[in-house]
């Protein structure tokens, strides 16, 4: 044997994440207040900076009408502005504002509160294991996701 894993293992461990993921997402996550694509949408336009409308579309895996629609809902509520492309004066590029920051910001500490409340709860020992294991995980996540050609993610704003 030449110690690689098997496809079962393989499988196994992509279940596991995945549900870790979607589990996290959903419980962490305040759709009252915003949907996880608006969310996700407006920490990109944060991450990257102004950016075009189709870029944003193509990069969110959305349609460019749907994404039009967002945008202007977005400014509507003054999370983020329009503003003309200093190389293209054609081209307009979509921008955070300081409350669009604001809300991501205030979303991210929510769901810090709500994850903090949760840990708590566990016995020392399981909470210990737990650290252990993201310290451990995330370090190994983030090099897969940057192998993949996927810029390092910073806070992305989904799950509160």
């Amino acid at each position: 044997m030449d110690g690689a894993p098997s496809v079962g293992d393989l499988d196994e461990v992509a279940a596991a994440l995945t549900e870790v993921a979607a589990l996290m997402a959903r419980h962490l996550s305040n759709r009252q207040a915003m949907s996880l694509t608006t969310a996700s949408t407006l920490a990109r336009v944060e991450r990257e900076g102004p950016i075009r409308l189709t870029a944003l579309a193509v990069a969110e895996g959305v349609a460019q009408p749907s994404m039009t629609q967002l945008v202007q809902r977005l400014e509507r509520d003054g999370l983020v502005a329009r503003m003309s492309d200093p190389e293209d004066r054609r081209v307009a590029l979509v921008t955070i504002t300081e409350t669009g920051r604001g809300v991501l910001a205030e979303r991210g500490q929510a769901r810090h509160a709500r994850l903090a409340g949760l840990l708590a709860a566990l016995p020392a020992e399981e909470r210990e294991a737990l650290g252990s294991a993201m310290r451990t995980a995330l370090p190994i996540v983030r090099r897969l996701i940057h192998a993949a050609g996927q810029p390092p993610a910073a806070d992305d704003g989904t799950g509160s």
